[in-house]
């Protein structure tokens, strides 16, 4: 037997594809429209959330047995704060430029109705290793549509990835931007965003008819 169960794996698996949390679920999308113009941002918000989703995922789950109902959504609510809190200082301390630009950014994963609905729908039900399994998948699945959204907005709407120029110079004409090649503007507004993740979501639904009848 492997280390984990086939159910086990399923929360992991799952929301990378047939219940991805924003393609699917439709969770998380201001975020996908907000900072995927660069793909670092990206990728550093994919791990923010990471950290935060798995680690909460296991604070709730420890704690549901002793969170009156009443209250359980402000105890969420300081839990996820604590966290995001410690997202923040470390972006401080080791990458204070990126910080700035995601500081607005980093303060909203409090409000992600991604970790707020695992906490509230899975964490409160389950034990810690089921809902760690659950945060991680989900908030991978989060972070892999980010990624993908980020790479093409970045690619071609300043021909850079990770701020590194791959497609050639435009100012010195060289590489693609000698044929002729020009960057696309539109990609690195908002709107492109919604655009493709709409595109995301058509791919995935044409590659999967369950989801169509859904």
């Amino acid at each position: 037997m492997g280390l984990l169960s086939k159910k086990d794996a399923a929360l992991i698996t799952d929301p990378l594809a047939d219940n991805n949390p924003i393609t699917i679920q439709v969770l998380g999308i201001c975020s996908a429209l907000a900072i995927t113009a660069e793909l670092e941002a990206a990728i550093v918000m994919s791990v923010s959330v990471l950290f935060v989703l798995g680690i909460g995922n296991v604070v709730i789950s420890l704690m549901r047995n002793i969170i009156p109902s009443k209250i359980r959504i402000i105890v969420q609510l300081i839990v996820v704060a604590a966290l995001v809190i410690i997202v923040d200082q470390v972006l401080k301390a080791f990458a204070y430029e990126l910080s700035k630009t995601l500081s607005v950014f980093v303060g909203l994963i409090i409000t992600n109705c991604i970790i707020m609905g695992r906490f509230e729908a899975f964490a409160l039900a389950n034990k810690p290793w089921r809902s760690f399994l659950d945060g991680i998948g989900n908030a991978l699945g989060y972070g892999v549509i980010l990624i993908i959204v980020a790479f093409f907005r970045e690619l071609l709407g300043a021909g850079t990835l990770l701020g590194i120029p791959v497609l050639g110079d435009p100012i010195e004409k060289t590489g693609l931007y000698a044929l002729g090649y020009e960057n696309n503007g539109f990609m690195i507004m908002p709107p492109m965003a919604l655009i493709v993740v709409g595109l995301i979501i058509w791919v995935q639904r044409s590659r999967n008819k369950a989801l169509i009848e859904d």
